[in-house]
């Protein structure tokens, strides 16, 4: 089996959770569970784990694993997976971010949420961009949450394709689950340390704050005959206080997506989870899988825009649901799509295609905090 069709519907659905998260957070709009976009980064996180060990049970049989040069093309293809339309969007958030913080101050401002820091927005200087360019940024709490986009993910993704190799390696030489448990231990002792020092990220963007989260989708794909061992640690390390919020509701989420995609993969035999599966894998669904790194990628540039264009044209005259549907329905989804088959045309373009298509991301001038009445929702300021 080279592919499960499934998981693309699956990442559709953590993308979608993340825009919906934030659409309500910059709106005022509150739901339980779709209003925590947290539970959609963590429903990525499992779907990394598992797609590691996956491909790397699809590839062990013609690479040796024991050589660098095997650990090095991995890492070569997981930096150029990631890297292409992320440094085109750093770039342009960079540029971008004295008036998207201009939006967001105005948007905390009037939901009475706390003003976020602004080197979040306005640092453009070379150290940050460096420290992005080279994915270091997670290490450093300073620079890990620093620019207007959501990639303290992404610099905790690259850490854990960093370990990787070295975790297959151990659970090579004893066994799946006595390796997920002691890298989870070593992963804990960390936190512990870190804690000691008073060391805090402001967001888990330090692999050992969300290695029990990937190590659980790991065993999800090196589940073999005897799941139920596999399932147990599984929801076990999902369960580890650490590196996110720790409330009731959070946890229960969790073990249930764990739950829902260990079933994907492994009860298709089932009905219930077979029906699931053709659906997550249909057409629909394998088009939201498609555009759901773009989505993620690019949603806060966009979105800052449309709220910010909400409240100043409406202002306390609408309640917190009707400003959340323009935001996320009308205006918000409709430049997203354009935006996101934008960037991904550039992909395969050449340079002056390439800049063409970075110009049609931020076609006009930001209302944001300047904003008049008018019914315009432009991204950024010339």
């Amino acid at each position: 089996m080279a592919r499960i069709e499934c998981l693309d519907g699956l990442r559709g659905i953590a993308a979608l959770w993340v825009l919906v998260g934030h659409c309500m957070i910059l709106t005022g709009f509150f739901l339980p569970i779709l209003g925590q976009p947290d539970l959609g980064v963590d429903l990525f996180i499992y779907l990394s784990g598992f797609l590691m060990v996956f491909q790397y049970d699809l590839r062990k049989s013609r690479e040796d694993w024991r050589k660098p040069d095997v650990w090095m093309g991995f890492w070569v293809r997981r930096f150029f997976r990631l890297s292409p339309v992320y440094f085109l969007l750093l770039t342009v958030a960079l540029l971008a971010g004295r008036a998207m913080y201009a939006d967001r101050v105005l948007i905390d401002t009037f939901v009475g949420a706390p003003l976020q820091m602004p080197e979040r927005y306005i640092d453009a200087s070379a150290a940050n961009f460096l420290m992005h360019l080279t994915y270091a940024f997670g290490l450093v709490p300073g620079y890990s949450y620093r620019t207007p986009l959501p990639d303290w993910s992404l610099g905790l993704e690259m850490q854990f394709y960093a370990a990787f190799p070295f975790v297959v390696l151990f659970a090579r030489r004893i066994g799946w689950l006595a390796a997920a448990s002691c890298v989870a231990m070593l992963a804990v002792g960390a936190v512990v340390a870190l804690k000691a020092m008073q060391i805090a990220f402001p967001m888990p963007s330090f692999l050992a704050l969300k290695m029990h989260m990937f190590l659980a989708g790991m065993l999800i794909a090196a589940a073999g005959k005897q799941k139920v061992p596999y399932l147990l640690l599984a929801m076990g390390l999902a369960a580890i206080p650490i590196g996110g919020q720790r409330d009731v509701l959070h946890l229960v989420v969790r073990e249930l997506l764990l739950i829902i995609v260990f079933g994907l993969i492994h009860w298709r035999s089932t009905s219930l989870f077979d029906r699931a599966s053709a659906v997550l894998g249909s057409p629909p669904f394998h088009w939201l899988g498609e555009l759901s790194y773009g989505v993620y990628l690019i949603h806060l540039l966009i979105l800052h825009a449309v709220a910010a264009w909400a409240i100043a044209r409406w202002g306390h005259g609408i309640s917190s649901a009707v400003r959340f549907l323009p935001c996320f329905r009308d205006r918000g989804a409709c430049r997203l799509c354009r935006c996101v088959r934008n960037v991904f045309a550039a992909r395969t373009a050449g340079p002056e295609a390439r800049k063409e298509a970075a110009r049609h991301v931020f076609p006009a001038p930001a209302c944001g905090a300047n904003a008049g009445g008018g019914d315009r929702c432009p991204l950024i300021s010339r």
